[in-house]
């Protein structure tokens, strides 16, 4: 897969390391160094405005996130600018195994021979965009949200066991918003949409809101924790 260049920093995906300048966000210039981003999605997010988009960042800033069928969107972040980032301290929070070979599950990857050098995050980020590569892309099976678990994993971020679930549970709690409008961005079209339901659609629209974002957030628990086949990491 071809990968646009910009003028300051090359971009991985198949081979090569970066060296960052610094580890300072610009959200003018959408560099969030060794971070989870977020962003809101259509019409989902205007229903149930904690559900979106999401990805992971290099350590140069650029953001990969998993974009369709067989491609891993890169410094072009699918659904717009960033909204909420977590950064990551790679010193403290994570633990990336020499040789990540195997993927088991939530619990750990194992690694073939402990006397090779550490990866880095980049590295670590370039086995679960070339593994993504690879992937068909569903919105209820293997979205943006299994594609940076998958990293976490890779990366032994808080020891690892990230899905879907809890993914989106760290993002809603502790996630840092970029700025007010970006807040303004990501809930004003909600309140609007609710607004609009209540005043034509009264209780009919309540119960169908709650319906919805029941049965949505149901299949996540479900298939994350009683059907782990279902949803992919």
């Amino acid at each position: 897969m071809e990968e646009h260049v910009d003028s300051d920093h090359q971009l991985m995906v198949e081979g090569g390391l970066t060296f960052p300048r610094s580890m300072q966000i610009d959200p003018r210039r959408e560099r969030f160094p060794c971070c989870i981003v977020w962003t809101p999605l259509p019409v989902l997010s205007w229903l149930v405005p904690f559900i979106g988009h999401v990805g992971i960042c290099r350590e140069d800033g650029v953001i990969l996130d998993f974009a369709g069928p067989n491609f891993v969107c890169v410094d072009n972040f699918t659904f717009g600018a960033v909204a909420r980032y977590i950064q990551i301290n790679i010193d403290k929070e994570c633990c990336i195994s020499p040789h990540p070979s195997a993927f088991k599950g939530e619990q750990e990857y194992q690694h073939d021979d402990p006397r090779r050098e550490r990866l880095t995050w980049d590295d670590t980020l370039r086995k679960s965009t070339q593994e993504f590569q690879h992937r068909s892309y569903s919105l209820f099976t293997c979205n943006c949200h299994s594609f940076v678990a998958n990293n976490l994993n890779r990366l032994g971020f808080r020891s690892g066991g990230w899905n879907v679930v809890n993914l989106a549970v760290l993002i809603f709690l502790k996630g840092c918003w970029v700025s007010k409008t970006a807040f303004l961005r990501s809930f004003l079209p909600f309140v609007i949409v609710s607004g609009l339901g209540l005043a034509f659609g009264g209780t009919t629209y309540l119960t169908f809101l709650a319906l919805f974002a029941f049965l949505l957030v149901g299949w996540f628990l479900l298939g994350t924790y009683c059907f782990k086949s279902l949803i992919h990491l």
